[in-house]
């Protein structure tokens, strides 16, 4: 699997999981989002995500799961 493509599965995953937590008040969904990936994604998933973000591809994740993005990192 080409870097991009997995790239494009975890945000594809990050988004499914915020926009399940979407109906929660915004601090809880994005609580909850931070916690289900920081709970169940490999690490290699997580670094994945991250240098995805890191280099500019934020926009591409729901506003819910880049707030998750935000607090995992700053654990």
């Amino acid at each position: 699997m080409s870097h991009t493509n997995h790239a494009k599965d975890l945000v594809r995953m990050a988004n499914q999981i915020a926009v399940h937590f979407a109906t929660y008040p915004r601090e809880e969904a994005v609580t909850e989002t931070a916690t289900h990936i920081r709970k169940f994604w490999d690490p290699r998933m997580r670094a994945g995500l991250f240098a995805h973000v890191q280099s500019g591809g934020e926009t591409d994740l729901h506003e819910i799961a880049r707030g998750a993005v935000g607090m995992l990192q700053a654990r």
